[in-house]
């Protein structure tokens, strides 16, 4: 019997990585040339409007963004006035970040235009495709979950 063979264009993992990147770059050239935001800066921005204060630990949690990355987006959204810094009384060696008045405001203008670029990008599809596949990604997500140590 032959040895299974790695074909890396027909290997799921592979195919998932290179569309994620495909459509991360759109959606990075969108808002870098819109509104100056980086990809993680955005996922900042929209985490803590959808749910208020948060660490950069939960962001990176929530995201799946390592440390380094969150910190420097948080940086640079504090440094342009977007993001604020406050005490985490909940624990001392953290601290919460929150939209300031101009991080809503950009929010609210950047929200809009994901919603219209991901319709641009699924329209091509038949709705109940589309509800099938996210439905999809979100067994995947779980199965993956369970393997992590």
């Amino acid at each position: 019997m032959a040895e299974p063979r790695l074909v890396l264009d027909e290997f799921l993992p592979f195919r998932l990585s290179v569309t994620s990147n495909l459509v991360s770059g759109l959606i990075a050239r969108a808002y870098q040339s819109l509104f100056g935001l980086s990809i993680p800066e955005w996922r900042l921005v929209t985490v803590i409007a959808e749910g208020g204060a948060t660490t950069q630990q939960a962001i990176g949690a929530r995201t799946r963004m390592d440390k380094v990355t969150v910190s420097r987006a948080a940086i640079a959204l504090v440094e342009r006035g977007l993001l604020a810094r406050q005490a985490n009384r909940d624990d001392r060696r953290s601290h919460l970040l929150d939209l300031t008045g101009a991080g809503r405001d950009l929010y609210a203008a950047v929200a809009p235009k994901a919603l219209d670029l991901e319709a641009q990008i699924f329209a091509h599809f038949d709705p109940a495709e589309v509800a099938q596949f996210t439905d999809m990604l979100h067994r995947i997500e779980n199965v993956a979950r369970d393997y992590e140590i």
